[in-house]
């Protein structure tokens, strides 16, 4: 029998880098708190800070009210509602404490130490500026103390506060004394925190933790081999993450953190453009779209798993064979298209499932993903163009291999294959050759294939750290909370490593060595996430793809994003229809033109991957705007991927897999998987089909 899940009844969160800045005091946290309380939960701030502090950021609304707060790094602790200290506790604290024996110690000791302001002390806790003390040092002034025959507490955290406090004041202490007072059991707390002084807390037994993706590495150290939830996101936004992962708050908490954008004059003009079109009349060619799409999906339906296209309804040729295929990227994009179905229609669920086991079956001894796999005869190939392997499609595998997993709580199905995902996040991470997080792509190793980047680029970028998410998040599912938190951390390092290499700034950084390309990057700033870096040259055109997936997977923020949208709806990426997958294209002349791009005539100005409309991408963009919060500018532009994918070569709804970027006339080959399926996620991501 499955054990049965406490219910939280009271939250312990520190404030500082936990809740809110430190120095801004921006934060979510109090908007969402306010919207959503959930009944019969006590929100307790247990903090550094001392009570006049906490009141204050309270009474200027950084704050929502709680109903405790633990002070003092567990020195005092006040009721808000009644307004009033509580007293008792306060009588545990004495028991050999003594100020002036404290203050003795403490300049005895042979290394620099200052006081912390005088707001920062009282009665019950001292507190001092100790920069860069090491784990002996620490350990030392333990010792000093216990040979004074004094039994306190001494706390190091941030690598420069040292806080002296009474040998049973902690903030675990007084919150596990608050919990007895309220008759709480340790098994319906949540803690979270960002710091040293928080770890105490995570010690308390069978309590639930959040630790924020800003966290110091003192309190990773202390907290990974406990049940903790390791967030994406910083401070206020991680504990709004890690409540909803928790359910403490329902999903739609994490989409109310963006920023409301609706008064913004360019938006408002695209609202009223829209306001002028027949609402009843779009959404019914959407749902008309959505039936045709179910049917164009299972005409890819094979025994091996989801094929490129439809085998009965194209004819190959050539290199074109490979399309009757199941392809590790188109399959797994598929995959992810097709998980709202996957409860509703066992057939489709059946491919998605062996679509994935296909893949595994052929995985190679050092764990590489076969690009596709052929569908008349089974064999695997694990190259493309040029013999070139396809990094991309290992880590599209093990992203659709956690949403899966995700849906479907299949945990057997999980543990069947988590030793193939290991080997192939070692393969991935091999491509990262000079240990700097980002990986390096060879030309013609992605879904481009017939285009001209490589090193790091964004797109591949953007994936590589969503893969190290969710396979961080696998192994959370199955209780491995230490390697779980590697790998989230991992993740961090890659997201700022992309957003420091990718998104230009003229604002120089004193005594910062830079390379060639960031030295150009000076030249000016950018609206969105420049498609590509080496360390000899950079390109600043767009990848839309790149840039949809970055906000999507949460590689930047609503504001980042909001920037990016305004830009490439500026330029018209999704005109005539959503949406081109590169502004500007490359043309004859340009230093990015490569000879090659002429081979079939795939590659010319607005063809193909060279500015080519592709409606699977435009799936992406619709979920893209709607996660922006901008839902009836997402639905016109579904509306126009209906049109795009009714368009069709032979006849209507071919869903085909590319149109040209400026005709908008259909190419490629005709139901395609990927088109259909990612038209129905966006369906659902807009809730516009109810059954």
């Amino acid at each position: 029998m499955d054990k049965i899940e406490a219910q939280i009844s009271l939250l312990s969160f520190d404030i500082d880098n936990t809740l809110i800045d430190f120095h801004t005091y921006k934060s979510n946290f109090g908007k969402i708190w306010k919207k959503y309380k959930p009944k019969d939960v006590l929100l307790t701030y247990n903090t550094g800070r001392l009570i006049d502090d906490v009141l204050y950021l309270i009474d200027k609304g950084v704050l929502p009210q709680p109903d405790y707060i633990i002070s003092g790094v567990g020195t005092h602790i006040y009721n808000y509602n009644d307004k009033s200290l509580v007293k008792e506790f306060n009588h545990v604290l004495d028991d050999g404490w003594d100020l002036k024996s404290v203050e003795n110690v403490i300049q005895n000791i042979d290394h620099p130490i200052s006081d912390q302001p005088t707001k920062f002390q009282h009665a019950y806790k001292r507190s001092y500026f100790f920069h860069n003390a090491t784990p002996e040092l620490i350990t030392s002034v333990e010792q000093d103390f216990a040979d004074a025959n004094m039994h306190i507490n001494v706390v190091y955290s941030g690598g420069k506060f040292l806080d002296i406090l009474p040998k049973f004041a902690n903030k675990a202490n007084a919150l596990q004394w608050l919990l007895e007072k309220l008759n709480i059991k340790t098994n319906q707390v949540m803690v979270a925190g960002d710091s040293g002084n928080d770890s105490a807390m995570f010690d308390i037994k069978d309590v639930k933790g959040i630790v924020v993706a800003n966290a110091h590495e003192e309190l990773y150290q202390y907290t990974k081999h406990r049940q903790v939830y390791h967030t994406e996101n910083e401070k206020g936004d991680g504990i709004i993450e890690g409540l909803v992962y928790y359910k403490v708050l329902p999903q739609e908490a994490k989409l109310d953190t963006n920023v409301d954008h609706t008064d913004d004059f360019f938006i408002k003009q695209e609202l009223s453009h829209i306001a002028t079109e027949d609402e009843d009349e779009k959404i019914a060619l959407i749902r008309e779209g959505y039936e045709k799409a179910i049917e164009a999906l299972k005409k890819n339906i094979t025994p091996l798993g989801f094929s490129a296209c439809s085998i009965k309804d194209n004819v190959a040729h050539g290199t074109d064979e490979n399309y009757y295929s199941v392809w590790a990227r188109d399959g797994a994009i598929t995959v992810i298209g097709a998980l709202p179905l996957i409860h509703k229609d066992k057939e489709i669920h059946k491919c998605v499932r062996q679509t994935l086991i296909t893949l595994f079956e052929h995985i190679s001894r050092n764990g590489q993903i076969p690009s596709n796999v052929r569908i008349k005869d089974n064999i695997p190939d694990y190259s493309g163009v040029g013999g070139i392997c396809s990094i991309d499609s290992g880590i599209w595998v093990v992203i659709a291999f956690y949403e899966y997993v995700n849906v479907t709580k299949d945990i057997k199905f999980l543990r069947d294959y988590i030793s193939d995902i290991k080997e192939t996040m070692r393969w991935l991470g091999a491509h990262d050759s000079n240990n700097d997080a980002l990986l390096e792509i060879p030309e013609a190793g992605d879904w481009t294939d017939l285009f001209g980047r490589s090193y790091n680029i964004l797109y591949d970028e953007i994936l590589w750290y969503r893969s190290n998410v969710c396979f961080g998040r696998l192994l959370e599912m199955l209780g491995d909370h230490e390697q779980a938190g590697e790998y989230i951390r991992w993740s961090q390092v890659i997201k700022k490593e992309i957003l420091q290499n990718f998104w230009p700034s003229t604002q120089q950084q004193l005594f910062q060595t830079v390379s060639f390309a960031e030295k150009q990057f000076t030249l000016g700033d950018t609206s969105y996430l420049i498609a590509q870096t080496t360390p000899f040259d950079f390109s600043w055109r767009c990848d839309t793809l790149g840039n949809i997936l970055a906000f999507l997977h949460g590689t930047i923020d609503s504001e980042k994003a909001h920037q990016t949208f305004k830009f490439m709806l500026g330029v018209g990426v999704n005109d005539p229809f959503p949406v081109a997958n590169v502004y500007p294209v490359v043309s004859p002349g340009d230093p990015d033109w490569r000879p090659y791009y002429t081979v079939n005539l795939l590659n010319l100005p607005n063809h193909y991957h060279n500015g080519g409309i592709w409606p699977f991408v435009g799936g992406f963009w619709v979920k893209f705007i709607n996660k922006l919060g901008l839902k009836d500018i997402a639905i016109a532009e579904l509306h126009k991927l209906a049109l795009i994918n009714k368009e069709g070569i032979n006849e209507e709804w071919e869903f085909n897999e590319w149109a040209h970027g400026t005709t908008g006339k259909p190419m490629g080959k005709a139901y395609q998987a990927w088109s259909a399926a990612q038209y129905i996620s966006a369906c659902h991501d807009l809730k516009i089909i109810n059954k």
